[in-house]
């Protein structure tokens, strides 16, 4: 099985959704999130979603790719062999209830790896006043497909993040996974895939038994972080990222460390990875940005 660059530009067909509370609220209550900002609705801001709520947004395109590609001859038939390796969303202002959003969609890479190929779709989210509102870059890995030529990327694809120095976390919160938690992610998300709620089709595809969600995991880990270090304001996070290393199964405890904290112009970045029970990586390479807004003024008020 083989796949050309040349595909590479291929755009999808815009989709349009609007945001409800119920959507935005469940989202962090399936990751235990118990922030106000996602539940209170009495707060003079209103409601906001998780950081990491974009990926159930951008979801139905993903996962109905074959309708959304324009042109015939992108062999979508690979997409269904793809697993996600990738994850990097920038968060231009806050998403809230009763926003109406677009997402424009184009395939920004197809690289050669070791592993396959990897495929990187871009996802453009903007109101229905043109304002941006989030840009994710979701990488999926093709396994045991080739990519014929050298590989190509549209200008802006994010940088793979350089390694962070091999030394003692500055903290770790060990989180147990409650064995229910990939079905009640799935419910709440709307993010569905049955080797995350079905044992019969796990085990069918060689996994020992369901795996957690990876954008779970990593919901996880930002829920840690913002409460951690950025004063419980996940409206000053700007972006966030991570490669998918391993597999999360229900019933065991993860490890989130914070690895480094650095500064980058006006912004920190703070470098983390998520480990399973064995130390081996579940999420590796994590990096989430947040910029500290004066007093009284949100990054909304400011975009």
């Amino acid at each position: 099985m083989k796949i050309s660059s040349t595909h590479v530009g291929t755009l999808l067909s815009a989709y349009r959704t609007v945001i409800d509370w119920r959507r935005t609220t469940n989202y962090a209550a399936a990751v235990g999130d118990h922030n106000p900002c996602y539940f209170d609705d009495t707060r003079p801001e209103g409601l906001m979603a998780h950081p990491v709520f974009p990926v159930a947004v951008t979801w139905p395109i993903t996962l109905h790719m074959d309708r959304y590609l324009q042109g015939t001859t992108f062999p979508v038939e690979l997409m269904a062999m793809q697993v996600h390796h990738t994850e990097h969303i920038v968060l231009h202002r806050p998403i809230c209830p009763e926003q109406a959003l677009t997402v424009a969609g184009t395939v920004a890479a197809i690289l050669p790896h070791r592993a396959g190929t990897r495929v990187v779709i871009r996802y453009e989210a903007a109101d229905d006043d043109g304002r941006p509102v989030f840009t994710e870059h979701i990488g999926g890995m093709l396994r045991g497909v080739a990519c014929t030529d050298d590989g190509h990327s549209l200008p802006g694809l994010p940088p793979d993040p350089p390694p962070v120095p091999d030394s003692a976390p500055l903290w770790r919160r060990p989180l147990a996974i409650d064995p229910m938690l990939p079905y009640i992610y799935d419910g709440c998300s709307d993010i569905v895939f049955p080797i995350h709620t079905s044992p019969a089709f796990a085990m069918a595809v060689g996994l020992p038994g369901i795996i957690l969600q990876g954008t779970c995991t990593l919901a996880l880990a930002v829920r840690e972080l913002v409460a951690a270090e950025v004063h419980g304001r996940p409206e000053w996070v700007t972006d966030f990222s991570c490669r998918f290393a391993g597999m999360v199964f229900p019933g065991s405890t993860v490890t989130v460390r914070l690895l480094q904290r650095m500064t980058e112009e006006d912004r920190t970045i703070l470098c983390f990875d998520v480990t399973d029970e064995t130390g081996r990586p579940a999420l590796r390479s994590g990096r989430l940005g947040f910029r500290l807004f004066p007093a009284g003024q949100n990054k909304k008020e400011r975009s």
